[in-house]
């Protein structure tokens, strides 16, 4: 019995011909969930891009001890850029331009529930993000001093204080975060609606993608965990213009009062930035191992218990502020337990491509990556959740390699998997499979010549968000070592890029299925029309289209 009553073979429609200012306009007054989600994944490349080139100039200035490629003032604005653009500007509109481009295709919907409000949220966050960067032309204000803003992307108290922060720049990072933030929170408001309410006929919870699970708990934290980062910048806002005295250390506020604030989102971040890899990995890893995902109610369970524990793990980033002894056993005990589901998750993953027939595609490529990388930062992750060896390691470059193996081999390899595997659905063309595994290799060489030595920085004593070094330290090498990963990741990036831009124009025709998928993103032509289904689908299992083409086939039946 078919899966879905839907016709496969359906012509494509032709779109006919607009002149440069009408496609322009289509562009930009679209409320289409497709074109919102790929503009807000190209503005978060182009932001990748940016903060690249901010990161190559950091390692520049440290490859070698005494450094002078820039001044220290545009050391502390570069690396402050660069950590909140990662974060803010490219994580988060990664988050919402996959599941805004593919959550209604895979639920068999038409657009997300709010089409006006989802493009209002790609608007502002574009806007937030701008407002950041103007920094650099209105940051000096009225009084002449500063420029970009310098205190750090975590922006700790007092740096933040009129006393210590210059001109308008730290205003200009409150206000860009804080619009963007809206735009995130938007966009996961909707996510969350469109999941729970457009479901196509025939589609309940049990049949629901994973990618569509893992989505709907990620927006559900954005929605959590981003409040209290605005309610912070409001009261630090206070502080600034209003005389508050919220985080004023010398007026009887709180410095590590902020601590809280910010890590209350910091660390729902971290696993909000995560997300999208985890769903990626659970689409893609099935269908190129041609087996179902194993023990799929435990992985939707791991999702829930993940989201669930990481609101509560904040205070892992605070060992060294003084919390005391019973603080610091529940929030080690909390960091130590978040480790199970996702123990699960990994486990999984490698057990569905166990006994598969396994093809190494460039988007399978990045997703075995992944496992790999993952777990070497997860391991580093239960060493610092144990407050003696956080105690020790706190604020030194063993922290930088956890947190940049988590998030730049986590993310952008979950990413770059999900990228090779959907563009041909939004192009209708495919990616260079030989470019592709160029940048795979360069990439992940990079990556790790990159951060596994930034470990052995941290344990011979270097600390994190310093301008140079003197020479004699034992930190010469490591660091020459690590900016050299910086140049194989500059490239691999590149040639992504270029890749990408090339395939546009001269990729090779992928017709509507490329991949002989199983979800109904698939079963729509390539790319899709601008209201996704002529008919709207009715699903009668978990993998509606395998059901479709495989109807006597029962070793492949999975309601």
């Amino acid at each position: 019995m078919a899966s879905i009553d839907y016709p496969l073979d359906r012509p494509q429609l032709e779109e006919s011909e607009f002149s440069f200012s009408e496609t322009l306009y289509k562009w930009v007054a679209t409320v289409d969930h497709k074109r919102l989600g790929l503009m807000y994944i190209v503005s978060a490349l182009l932001f990748l891009v940016v903060a690249g080139i901010m990161a190559g100039v950091i390692r520049w200035q440290l490859a070698f001890p005494n450094g002078h490629v820039v001044e220290p003032d545009t050391y502390n604005r570069l690396f402050t850029m660069h950590g909140t653009t990662m974060v803010f500007l490219v994580g988060m509109p990664m988050v919402a331009g996959f599941s805004n481009y593919l959550v209604p295709l895979m639920i068999g919907a038409r657009d997300m529930a709010f089409p006006r409000m989802n493009a209002f949220g790609f608007w502002i966050f574009l806007f937030g993000g701008l407002l950041l960067y103007f920094s650099y032309i209105g940051g000096s204000g009225l009084n002449g001093a500063g420029s970009a803003p310098d205190v750090g992307w975590f922006a700790y108290a007092p740096l933040t204080s009129k006393a210590f922060s210059r001109g308008a720049s730290t205003d200009y990072w409150i206000l860009g975060i804080l619009v963007a933030g809206v735009g995130s929170i938007v966009s996961a408001l909707n996510v969350i609606v469109t999941t729970v309410s457009m479901r196509c006929p025939g589609m309940t919870l049990r049949k629901m993608p994973m990618f569509v699970w893992v989505m709907l708990i990620d927006s559900w934290l954005i929605v959590i965990a981003l409040p209290p980062l605005a309610a912070a910048q409001i009261m630090l806002l206070i502080d600034r213009f209003l005389g508050g005295n919220f985080f004023n250390t010398q007026s009887g506020g709180s410095a590590v009062l902020w601590q809280h604030f910010f890590w209350i989102f910091g660390h729902p971040e971290v696993y909000i930035l995560i997300f999208p890899a985890f769903a990626i990995l659970s689409e893609v890893i099935p269908i190129f191992s041609r087996k179902p995902i194993f023990g799929r109610p435990a992985m939707v369970g791991a999702v829930v218990a993940i989201g669930f524990i990481s609101l509560g793990v904040w205070a892992h980033h605070m060992f060294a502020v003084g919390m005391g002894s019973w603080s610091n056993t529940f929030f080690a005990a909390s960091t130590l337990l978040i480790a199970v589901p996702t123990g699960i998750k990994i486990f999984n993953w490698t057990a569905t491509m166990y006994g598969g027939r396994l093809h190494m595609v460039t988007p399978m490529l990045f997703c075995c990556a992944f496992l790999f990388q993952f777990l070497l930062a997860g391991l580093t992750g239960i060493m610092l959740a144990i407050a003696p060896f956080d105690w020790q390691l706190h604020d030194s470059y063993f922290v930088v390699g956890h947190f940049h193996f988590t998030l730049v081999a986590g993310l952008l390899f979950g990413i770059f998997a999900g990228v090779y595997y959907w563009f041909p659905k939004a192009t209708g063309r495919m990616l260079n499979e030989k470019w592709g595994k160029i940048h795979f290799w360069l990439f992940t060489i990079g990556v790790n010549i990159t951060f596994i030595p930034m470990h052995f920085l941290g344990v011979l004593g270097m600390p994190r968000r310093i301008y140079t070094y003197p020479l004699g330290r034992g930190w010469e090498t490591w660091n020459l070592i690590t900016s050299m990963g910086v140049v194989l990741q500059m490239i691999a990036t590149a040639l992504f890029v270029w890749n990408v831009l090339d395939s546009v124009l001269h990729g090779q025709i992928a017709g509507d299925d490329p991949w002989d998928g199983w979800t109904l993103e698939w079963a729509t032509s390539s790319p899709p029309p601008e209201y996704n289904f002529e008919k709207l689908p009715v699903v009668r299992s978990s993998r509606p289209l395998w059901d479709l083409k495989h109807p006597q086939d029962p070793d492949w039946r999975f309601e």
